[in-house]
């Protein structure tokens, strides 16, 4: 039995997307006419109440078209140190907007309103950037699949209405945080001027991330696809998953979070775990008492039972659990916790 808990983008299809996928009705996208793409991109704009939204291949590439359409070249945005647009986008936000971040030492990637008002560069001060844009991350990849507080975002949005930013959500996993604290994702297209999702994460697509806005930002965003290359064709047989995994897969995202739990309440009990983030969603990541087992020996113990996990760097390990992650899977990966202990 071989387990895969790198992360929650290794999912196959289910037989029911597959289904779903091979049946769907496609044109060509580039000239949107690809009625599944057209379908989905509508369902996500409905969803969180937006006017418009569009279909990407990455949330890499959603992210930098929001970041390219907030901003001008020289300009800076605010993030917290350990968001997704700074550390694991290929520095894009440099190489394609011209963009600096101003990072904020947040509490698991999350930022407060009064580190947000510091951080911005006073406008008639031209020595430093223009801060033109806040950055948000929710659920933390970094930070171990942490939710944000609503409220406080509300606090963040009015900072940056007062100061005449932009406020943009990667959205990455933002499904978990909707399932786990039970919130009106229209609250979110209410509050921030755009917002990306992935589909090929907690949701098992494939592929495809969809940015959601105004439609005149979306408009935009058109044009800036292109420029990146993301343009895609009869992309309505990948559209048809997201569609599939919207209807399907929201709500068993629970069943993942539960799982991760449990793991993480395994990992408590072990002599050899240093620490363990809190665990509210899918995503686990704990630390190891290097005197008791190194980070290299405990990979390859896992690696022998046939279990993939990642190392982070600075001594953190990362679990994901998932669609593919089944209860046979989460028995067994427990027992051989135990059984290293």
């Amino acid at each position: 039995m071989q387990i895969n808990l790198i992360s929650d983008t290794v999912t196959k299809p289910t037989s029911g997307m597959l289904k779903a996928m091979m049946e769907a009705q496609v044109g060509d996208d580039v000239f949107k006419n690809d009625p599944s793409v057209n379908a989905l991109e509508e369902k996500v704009a409905d969803f969180f109440g937006m006017e418009s939204a569009l279909y990407f291949p990455s949330g890499t590439m959603t992210n930098q078209t929001a970041i390219k359409l907030h901003t001008h070249p020289g300009d800076q945005l605010i993030c917290d140190k350990y968001a997704h647009v700074y550390n694991y986008e290929g520095g894009g936000v440099s190489f394609n907007s011209g963009v600096s971040c101003k990072l904020v030492d947040g509490h698991r990637g999350m930022m407060t309103t009064e580190q947000v008002e510091k951080a911005i560069n006073p406008p008639d001060f031209y020595h430093s950037p223009l801060t033109s844009l806040v950055c948000i991350e929710n659920t933390t990849n970094k930070g171990g699949g942490a939710c944000w507080n609503f409220a406080e975002l509300e606090k963040i949005k009015s900072v940056c209405d007062t100061n005449g930013l932009k406020y943009h959500l990667d959205g990455a996993r933002l499904w978990n945080a909707l399932v786990k604290k039970g919130e009106d994702p229209k609250k979110y297209g209410a509050l921030f001027d755009s917002i990306s999702v992935c589909l090929s994460k907690g949701l098992g697509c494939p592929v495809g991330s969809v940015l959601a806005g105004d439609k005149a930002l979306i408009d935009k965003a058109l044009r800036i696809r292109k420029v990146l290359g993301g343009g895609m064709r009869q992309s309505g047989f990948l559209a048809a998953a997201g569609i599939y995994a919207l209807d399907n897969h929201l709500e068993r995202l629970k069943e993942d979070h539960q799982k991760a739990q449990e793991i993480g309440e395994v990992l408590q009990e072990l002599s050899f775990t240093k620490k363990v983030e809190p665990i509210e969603t899918n995503i686990i990541i704990f630390e190891l008492d290097e005197d008791r087992i190194s980070e290299k020996d405990f990979l390859a113990k896992l690696q022998e039972k046939q279990i993939a996990i990642i190392g982070m760097g600075q001594g953190k390990l990362r679990m994901v659990t998932h669609l593919d992650y089944t209860d046979e899977m989460h028995t067994f990966l427990l027992k051989a916790l135990k059984e290293l202990n």
